[in-house]
């Protein structure tokens, strides 16, 4: 097995960050969903020069996402506040929402996101999605072979990479297996022409380790 990055994430420069007018000393909570927006938000800051108030807040999907943010400021209780299942829609996440129902709330995204604010905003809460870093094509080196039995990917920009890598790419040539992890993703490969072989989560298996060990072993049970 080899990890292969098909896809990769850059950050916004302060010049583009400043052409969105989002003013981020505005705002006295942060809403975070992954490690990789705790960085760009902090990063975005220091370059911008604007001053993270020591009273801001901070709404966390994960406690270690809650926990990474020692990289950053000093972890006080009172003013971190995380969910257990990763979802915004956390029952526990959701009262301390309740709580501060008069926060200013940023939420960092991606340029490629799937969260949707509106149920956070339908409770009354101002919260203003902002992309400060995007997903891009991790590019293959020239003349770098595509030599796998098996390709799996997490996301549909993986599958967009794969197309602008490898535009003559034939799956049945080798033949290639594909894997993909949520239905959007299992989308963007039959959008992309191309035959899904494995595709989790689902009944038969919740994980995509689960749903590979299933796909051999019934390609050893046919092969028999």
């Amino acid at each position: 097995m080899v990890f292969r990055p098909f896809i990769k994430v850059e950050g916004l420069t302060a010049k583009e960050f400043r052409q969105a007018k989002v003013n981020l000393a505005d705002h006295t909570a942060v809403i975070f969903t992954s490690r990789t927006a705790v960085d760009h938000y902090f990063r975005l800051c220091e370059e911008t020069r604007v001053k993270v108030s020591d009273s801001m807040k901070y709404f966390c999907t994960t406690e270690s996402i809650a926990l990474y943010l020692q990289k950053y400021i000093v972890y006080r209780k009172r003013k971190i506040s995380f969910g257990k299942n990763g979802k915004l829609d956390d029952e526990q996440l959701l009262a301390a929402f309740a709580k501060n129902p008069g926060e200013k709330y940023l939420f960092p995204i991606s340029d490629v996101h799937k969260e949707n604010v509106s149920d956070l905003q339908s409770r009354g809460l101002d919260v203003s999605k902002v992309v400060m870093y995007r997903t891009v094509s991790n590019d293959f080196q020239p003349g770098e072979d595509l030599d796998y039995d098996m390709l799996v990917f997490f996301s549909p920009s993986g599958i967009a990479s794969l197309k602008k890598n490898f535009p003559d790419f034939d799956q049945d040539a080798r033949p290639t297996f594909i894997a993909t992890f949520g239905s959007t993703t299992a989308k963007a490969v039959e959008n992309a022409g191309l035959r899904l072989d494995v595709s989790a989560p689902s009944p038969e298996a919740r994980s995509m380790p689960e749903a590979i060990d299933k796909f051999l072993e019934s390609r050893n049970l046919a092969q028999r």
